[in-house]
């Protein structure tokens, strides 16, 4: 199996405490994910994210339905939590995200390990199908989080 990894970076001009906040909601997943990829949270809300906690989300990628469960593999609020896929489309998908107080500001890690099915085919389909999908939702996602945490007007004297 060979694993695939993604890194994005994100400084926003929010406190780490009210970034991190929202993260801790995994309903939030969804307004974060394209829409192109018709995800919901299966998961009842409120969902207590925590060391094991389990989440179910379901998925619609080029026409094909997909359910997936993630397991928060590790938990240490405010600075940094782990989901992998325990049931999904990928052969494995560890995300860490890290946040850390910078500048004023929270400065948010992700990477992402990955593999992707399909044997022999598998370099081809992450190279030109996987990846640039991987891509294109984490680009979304900053963007989203940009306009969500926008910078704050700054009084003039």
């Amino acid at each position: 199996m060979r694993v695939r990894t993604l890194m994005t970076e994100l400084w926003l001009p929010q406190p780490l405490d009210e970034v991190f906040a929202f993260f801790s909601d995994a309903h939030n997943l969804d307004v974060l994910t394209p829409p192109w990829l018709h995800f919901r949270t299966l998961t009842p809300h409120p969902i207590d994210l925590r060391l094991g906690a389990l989440i179910e989300y379901r998925i619609r990628w080029r026409w094909i339905p997909l359910f997936w469960r993630t397991e928060i593999a590790a938990w240490e609020p405010p600075h940094r939590f782990i989901d992998r896929q325990l049931k999904g489309p990928y052969r494995q998908w560890i995300h860490e995200h890290t946040f850390e107080s910078l500048n004023g500001g929270t400065l948010m890690r992700d990477r992402v390990d990955y593999a992707v099915p399909g044997w022999f085919l598998e370099p081809t389909l992450d190279r030109f199908v996987v990846r640039p999908d991987v891509e294109r939702i984490f680009a979304y996602r900053k963007a989203k989080m940009q306009e969500l945490f926008p910078a704050r007007a700054t009084a003039s004297s």
